[in-house]
């Protein structure tokens, strides 16, 4: 039988701890049935057409670890087949150590966070670099205002959705800008017609 995906998580020394710490036993369960997502399902490809920033970790042939944020307006991050995502990577500071990374080690980790619907996944896979200007071109969101400096293609091994649990309930900026006028428009009107606010 072949590995189950978990594996790419679940090393001996995780299953040792799960086993000592009692939780083994369900994770067997999981395995038993092949582990991890390891294909992009129809649920996976909506939350990520909604998504406007991520986090990408990524290490150095020491296995020395970097974490670094992304973002972009909604659906930046491509859904390019069942087992492929890619971005569009713009210019930023400059350190480039994602980039010196990935020449050197492959491996890459997302950490996807949906705030306003208590989400999260996560998603392991072998990520390269790309000068392709097509490929650029094709992945720029229309219209967004910043400089592709490169793309970035994500090979997915597997991925896995955690319970909300701890996550708090954020509400989008926009939505809370929207409340606010429609408050302010709603006071203005109630002062025209002479009635007093509430206390």
């Amino acid at each position: 039988m072949d590995k189950p995906s978990s594996d790419v998580a679940f090393t001996p020394a995780v299953k040792a701890v799960q086993s000592a710490r009692g939780s083994r036993q369900a994770y067997q369960r999981l395995e038993s049935r092949g582990g991890f997502e390891t294909e992009i399902t129809e649920g996976l490809t909506g939350l990520l057409a909604g998504l406007d920033s991520f986090f990408l970790a990524t290490a150095n042939a020491q296995g020395q670890p970097y974490v670094q944020h992304r973002g972009g307006p909604p659906g930046f991050l491509h859904v390019v087949d069942a087992k492929t995502l890619a971005f569009a990577d713009f210019a930023g500071n400059r350190q480039y150590v994602t980039t010196g990374n990935l020449a050197e080690n492959d491996r890459a980790f997302l950490f996807l966070m949906d705030y306003q619907n208590r989400q999260r996944i996560k998603i392991w896979g072998r990520a390269k670099v790309s000068a392709d200007p097509a490929l650029m071109a094709k992945l720029m969101p229309e219209g967004y205002a910043a400089r592709s400096e490169q793309a970035i293609v994500i090979k997915i091994q597997a991925w896995d959705a955690n319970c909300p649990q701890h996550i708090p309930h954020l509400v989008p900026f926009e939505r809370i800008a929207g409340l606010e006028r429609e408050n302010a428009a709603l006071r203005a009107a109630q002062k025209k017609a002479g009635l007093r606010e509430p206390a």
